[in-house]
């Protein structure tokens, strides 16, 4: 499934970005970088197992080890302690990133409910888009019984683009469904 969007990306979504963009040079073309999916946990302060339930979901949906994150300073209005784990996180390159981008765009987003497609603004002004996702249950992987708590989870493309134009049109031929 991952070397069909690898290979696509090598000959048809290239030869697109030369044609709209006109690079000279093929190395100028932007690529995905990396796929990074974040989870912040809140609750894990009070209970240390929900993490595990997390960290769980997570390594099912991106099929590699996840790593906690940890608190970077104390909130006392928060109840948190600086080394704290709060989140988990997952960085995928290579195939595994086409693979998984390749299910959350063909599987997992028509599974949303009333889905009208992604925020096109969501790009940070140098080419990265970053997608909030409610439940983990839109993964087909996640089984629905095992499921203790919905949560939602943070997913950035991280592109060579320099503009946000460049890198929306990249994820626009990736399949991306933005909203218009």
């Amino acid at each position: 499934m991952s070397s069909r969007l690898k290979e696509t990306y090598n000959s048809e979504i290239k030869a697109a970005m030369q044609e709209k963009f006109g690079y000279k040079n093929v190395m100028q073309i932007p690529k995905l970088e990396k796929v990074v999916i974040n989870m912040g946990v809140g609750e894990a302060k009070e209970n240390a197992k929900v993490l595990d339930a997390a960290i769980s979901d997570l390594e099912t949906i991106a099929g590699q080890k996840a790593v906690t994150t940890k608190a970077k300073k104390s909130v006392a209005n928060f109840k948190l302690r600086e080394g704290q784990a709060i989140g988990a996180k997952v960085t995928l390159r290579g195939d595994k990133m086409y693979e998984f981008t390749d299910r959350l765009v063909n599987l997992a987003l028509p599974r949303v409910r009333d889905f009208r497609g992604v925020n096109p603004n969501s790009f940070d002004g140098r080419g990265n888009y970053a997608l909030g996702i409610k439940e983990q249950l839109i993964f087909p992987e996640i089984e629905y019984d095992k499921v203790d708590k919905v949560r939602g989870m943070d997913i950035i493309f991280v592109t060579t683009a320099k503009t946000d134009e460049e890198a929306r049109e990249l994820l626009r031929l990736f399949g991306m469904p933005f909203s218009k």
